[in-house]
């Protein structure tokens, strides 16, 4: 799980479950129904959150969402400069021609990761619209990027990391705040805690 503490812990399980509701609400009255409709998250924890949102549609209107997942890691702006990126598989199970894409990630930073995934979707076709769901938005974007969905905008120092933790890889659900390790480079938690 990790051995330190964070700062703050700004949503328990409870929130974050709000959260995803709110968002899968946000999305069918954005796009007047489901038709058309897919949800693609990125690897890992976008994936996690975009499997909720996927269920919460389906059970709110009735329906079967085409969920996919996509990695990103060859398509980073800082590809070269990892040794050995951490490679995961992309299962889009439908084609995305024609399709309005939710793209799901768990928190929004600089807007390098989400620049990556448009790239990667935009490679398998060509969606009618994309849009963009986000569990966290903490600010200090590099790229003109904006998310459509967000569950929390959360301001934070560029000396903090804001992360999602989730059940099904570090045995809790929670989004919380600590402080960037000396040597260490702000990002997503690493699975299985730190």
């Amino acid at each position: 799980m990790g051995t330190s503490s964070p700062k703050a812990v700004i949503m328990d399980e409870t929130a974050v479950q709000r959260a995803i509701t709110r968002i899968a609400h946000e999305i069918i009255e954005r796009n007047e129904g489901c038709n058309d409709l897919a949800i693609v998250g990125i690897v890992t924890r976008g994936d996690i959150l975009a499997r909720q949102l996927t269920e919460q549609i389906n059970q709110i209107e009735g329906a079967e969402v085409p969920l996919g997942s996509l990695d990103i890691s060859f398509y980073r702006d800082d590809f070269l400069t990892h040794i050995s990126p951490e490679v995961h598989e992309t299962k889009i199970p439908f084609n995305v021609d024609g399709k309005r894409i939710v793209l799901v990630d768990d928190v929004l930073y600089t807007g390098r990761t989400i620049r990556a995934a448009l790239d990667a979707v935009m490679d398998l076709g060509r969606p009618k619209s994309i849009e963009l769901a986000v569990l966290v938005d903490r600010g200090h974007r590099e790229l003109p990027i904006s998310p459509d969905f967000v569950g929390k905008n959360v301001p934070s120092s560029r000396d903090e990391n804001v992360r999602l933790y989730c059940k099904e890889v570090d045995g809790r659900t929670s989004v919380e705040i600590t402080e960037v390790a000396p040597g260490a480079r702000v990002g997503s938690a690493p699975l299985g805690g730190e």
